[in-house]
Order: structure tokens, then sequence, then C-alpha cells
């Protein structure tokens, strides 16, 4: 059993933003928050694994009401130096059991967080949790990128994901269970033969996405709608990464 406090814990909630950049950018963070809006349709929204905030805090600027789940008391932390509880509430618990209430139009999970979720009963169990906050022709969004399991060689048990000065970052893969392990690896770049280096590891179970479409289905959700990302580019069978919106009976 991981203990995702300790993951996720002050040292990880303060490296955690990067305001302007990545997923922090305009680029990422407009067309996200936009198609939220139009899918809230007016009412309230609940961010499961709301974190820092990061979707949440420009959501709430967009005239929508949001609520949040957040496991991570650091997180919590963190979102609460830039927002207080007045503007936006959240529940401390487990986004597959931790409840923010009931009658919202939408729930959302960004940026693979159901893979944090280690078991698939878990991830089942979000989805059931997604559909007792909802209002009947509610909605609930997920973001979560396509295994690629297709880069792996041969007797090869993880890929390189990211090599640049001063950061490596190696996925290893455990395909019986569907577990894979990020492996973050800062180093100075400018010293060279140092022994010096930090390494961080995020677990996860990844998730296809027809067996995505099945929890839906076990939950009560049909799929409506499935981009390659936010801006509604078409999802095909090279897309990295997909947007499906689940929809439950009016």
């Amino acid at each position: 059993m991981i203990d995702q406090n300790r993951l996720w814990d002050a040292a990880a909630a303060r490296s955690y933003d990067t305001p302007g950049e990545g997923m922090f950018s305009d680029a990422v963070l407009k067309p996200t928050v936009r198609t939220l809006a139009r899918l809230a349709a007016g009412g309230r929204a609940v961010e499961f694994a709301i974190g820092t905030g990061r979707v949440a805090i420009p959501l709430a600027g967009a005239g929508v009401e949001v609520h949040g789940i957040e496991l991570s008391t650091a997180m919590i932390e963190r979102l609460r130096e830039k927002v207080g509880p007045e503007r936006l509430p959240v529940v401390a618990g487990d986004m597959a059991t931790a409840s923010a209430g009931e009658g919202f139009s939408l729930t959302y999970l960004v940026f693979n967080t159901i893979a944090n979720l280690l078991s698939q009963d878990e991830q089942v169990e979000c989805f059931r949790n997604a559909a007792r906050h909802l209002a009947p022709g509610g909605c609930f969004v997920i973001e979560l990128w396509v295994p690629q399991l297709r880069a792996l060689a041969p007797g090869r048990g993880g890929t390189v994901e990211v090599s640049e000065p001063g950061y490596l970052l190696v996925d290893t893969v455990d395909t019986l269970r569907q577990h894979l392990v990020s492996h973050h690896v800062r180093f100075d770049p400018n010293v060279t033969g140092s022994r010096e280096a930090s390494i961080a590891r995020t677990p996860h179970r990844y998730i296809w996405p027809s067996e995505l479409d099945l929890m839906a289905r076990l939950a009560g959700f049909t799929l409506e709608s499935r981009w390659a990302d936010w801006s509604g580019a078409e999802f095909t069978g090279e897309s990295a990464s997909h947007v499906s919106v689940y929809r439950l009976p009016g």
C-alpha cells in the first residue's frame, strides 16, 4: 500500500507549481478551462485530486463554482496560500470514496491523476464516486495518457522518456499488473563525474482507453466524446493522450 500523503508531501507541494511554464502555461490552461467551463454549462463543478489548484483556480475565475477533493494535506496547504475555503471549498480525502456533495453538473480529473489509484477496483470506485456527485445528465471528464508500450524494446522493462541537462525521466513497466513507475532523476549538469543526484519515484496504474470505457459503463456512464487534447483535436491510434467526456443519463 502506497502512502499518498507521504508521496505528495510538503517538498512535492513546494516544487509542484511552475507558473507560466509546462502544465501551468497559458497554452495548456486556457483550452482546459474553456472546455471545462463549457461542459459545466452554468452548473457547479468538483475536481477530484485538486492539488494546488492549477485548474480549479482559473476555472473559478471563469465564473464556475468549483469544489475539490484532495488526499494530500500538503497540497491543500499550498492551495490555501492562494485562495480561501469560502471561494474554493476542499474536502480532505480519497477521490474514490470522499464526498464533496451532490447535484454537480461536472466532475473532472486532469493530468493522468486517476492513474494514482493503483488498483482496478479503486479506479472503478472513482467512477462510481463521480456518478454519486453528479445530477442526472452530468458529465465526468478525464485527461489521461495512452500507454506507450510499443516503445518498450523486446526484453526491456523500461524507457527513457526525457533526457535533458540536469534531468532524466525513466519509466519502468510491470505489464502483468499494469503498473508503471516514473523515476525523476535531477542533478547538476555542470559538475562532471558527480555522484550527487536526487531521485523521486511516482507509481501509477495505467489504463487503456477501452478499459476506461468499461469502468464508465459499470458506473452508469456512456462515452460522449474523446479528443487527443483540450483543443478538441481528433483522437487517433497515434495519440499519446486523450480527454474523455462521460455522461450520465438525463
